[in-house]
């Protein structure tokens, strides 16, 4: 077997008396690209999770949400999607400019359904897809290592309620974030969002912007 499963996935594999069993679950499940079937589940998809690893060696774990199609796979070895407007830390992106191994879980929970990838990601600010995508920043290339199909088994039925608001798109303008406006960030925004606040109806408090995310209105 290759190095799939490490010391400490053996050991309690060895404890629990699945190690034949892991064995073949790596057998028939991990691929080394993406099938017919991994692609058209991706493409459908309008939301991911994105695992990265920072410069401490801790995991990070954003949502990643778009329209349907926000991942495209580009190869049998590689996907692409699109980085957007956040709030300025640029976990993730910085994680993958010091260190490119990630991970995507694709998740459909009405089905239910997930797919987990394992790849190596790169930043492309002239990616020919941005065009593709209207409002992104920059396009995250991954190159595959491993697929794979997960057990559906506790992944809850949930039905969407709405898709957000916030996600840019061709030929309309995309709403402003409410976060900008919030009073302790105004000195510190970038020159290019300091009309943010009085273009959303002036400063608000960190407690006023905590009602509106508990209410749904941010």
């Amino acid at each position: 077997m290759n190095e799939f499963y490490g010391p400490h996935q053996r050991e309690l594999q060895a404890r629990h008396d699945t190690v034949k069993l892991a064995d073949r679950l790596q057998q028939i499940i991990v691929e080394p690209q993406i099938n017919e079937q991994h692609q058209v589940f991706i493409e459908s998809r309008d939301f991911f999770f994105l695992t990265t690893v920072d410069h401490r060696g801790y995991p990070t774990c954003s949502y990643k949400g778009g329209n349907p199609g926000l991942v495209r796979v580009a190869g049998p070895q590689e996907l692409a999607f699109p980085n957007y407007d956040g709030n300025g830390m640029f976990l993730s992106l910085g994680n993958i400019s010091g260190n490119p191994k990630i991970g995507l879980l694709f998740i459909d929970f009405e089905t239910p359904h997930r797919i987990r990838v394992h790849g190596d990601a790169s930043i492309q600010t002239n990616d020919p897809l941005l065009a593709d995508y209207p409002g992104a920043e920059s396009i995250v290339r991954v190159a595959i290592s491993e697929i794979f199909v997960n057990c559906p088994r506790y992944i809850h039925r949930m039905h969407r309620v709405a898709s957000s608001k916030y996600v840019p798109q061709a030929h309309q303008a995309t709403p402003l974030p409410q976060w900008k406006r919030i009073d302790a960030v105004q000195d510190v925004l970038p020159a290019g969002d300091r009309h943010i606040a009085e273009s959303l109806g002036g400063i608000i408090t960190p407690e006023q912007y905590g009602a509106m995310v508990i209410s749904g209105d941010a």
